[in-house]
């Protein structure tokens, strides 16, 4: 019923969506919401300083004119997915703050807020954010110690003599062995350990929300694609089929794809502005994709493809 529900709203939004004119005049500020080409410009941002993501000209007769050919929407690949969302421990799930309670699907978190205790709220971060490349070693990594060279001194090992001796025929249990994949099946059944899964993602820009939205795609460790059930499995189970639904690609044929529908992304949004502005500090719009990819990190909190720099709300 969820599915039928959510394909009946999708077709709804289709009609919306061509419907509404597109957005011309910045209300990032007012209301959270970005236009074409401030779409662009934060696209830019995130392709320059994380190159795991790419600009896609997608399929030529899907293109939107609102748009430039060859930047319709990000894209990543082979984004890893080590374990279930359900095999994440609760105590970690806890250590989340919470950006917007009144939502019915469950609410946006920060999925970082007490990594670190020793970083500041994301306004004290924003204003301290250089987008330096090169990252300080740190302070408390002990250095190596002097006694290393006492184990130089032993007399070297004759070759000769040791191949003599036969101990090269002695099995070693250090050799790496590699097993069959349908053995490593049958092992990883046994263990109740899951194969790693891969995730291709994309951002779009969706013009009736007037906000990115994230699309996923799912993959097993042979390339297979996941069937739909086993994808809501990476997905929160408060978000899933609620804020996660399976809808048609705007710019790429083939089977639906998981998204991560955008009805609460400008509100979450403002409210990250107000916040960085209560701190006195101001929020770029060029940022944008940036924090918007932590904070759809509670809904896929198992899929590592946030490799942006890190701060806290």
């Amino acid at each position: 019923m969820q599915n039928l529900m959510n394909a009946v709203k999708g077709t709804a939004l289709g009609v919306a969506e061509y419907l509404t004119p597109v957005l011309k005049e910045s209300k990032f500020r007012e209301t959270g919401v970005i236009t074409p080409e401030e779409f662009v410009a934060a696209g830019d941002h995130l392709v320059h300083h994380c190159p795991t993501w790419h600009w896609s000209a997608g399929e030529e007769a899907k293109r939107k004119t609102y748009l430039p050919a060859d930047k319709q929407f990000l894209h990543t690949k082979n984004v890893p997915c080590y374990k279930r969302v359900k095999q994440v421990d609760t105590h970690e799930m806890e250590q989340e703050k919470v950006i917007e309670e009144n939502d019915e699907d469950g609410g946006w978190v920060d999925t970082h807020h007490y990594a670190d205790p020793s970083v500041g709220h994301l306004q004290d971060a924003v204003q301290d954010m250089t987008m330096d490349s090169k990252e300080s070693k740190p302070s408390n990594v002990p250095k190596a110690d002097d006694d290393d060279d006492d184990d130089d001194d032993d007399e070297a090992i004759d070759m000769e003599a040791f191949e003599e001796s036969g101990m090269l025929d002695e099995p070693d249990n250090a050799t790496l062995v590699v097993a069959s994949p349908l053995e490593r099946q049958v092992s990883e059944s046994d263990s109740g350990v899951l194969q790693t899964r891969t995730y291709d993602l994309n951002i779009t820009y969706d013009k009736y929300y007037q906000t990115p939205r994230l699309w996923l795609y799912g993959y097993d460790e042979n390339r297979k694609p996941l069937t739909v059930e086993q994808m809501y499995e990476d997905f929160s189970q408060d978000h899933a089929k609620k804020t996660v639904t399976m809808e048609t690609h705007p710019h790429l044929p083939g089977p639906p794809m998981a998204s991560v529908h955008p009805c609460r992304h400008a509100d979450v949004m403002k409210k990250i502005i107000e916040m960085v502005a209560e701190g006195g500090n101001e929020l770029g719009v060029h940022m944008y994709l940036m924090i918007f990819l932590k904070f759809v990190q509670a809904v896929i909190p198992t899929i590592e493809y946030d490799y942006t720099r890190h701060f806290n709300l």
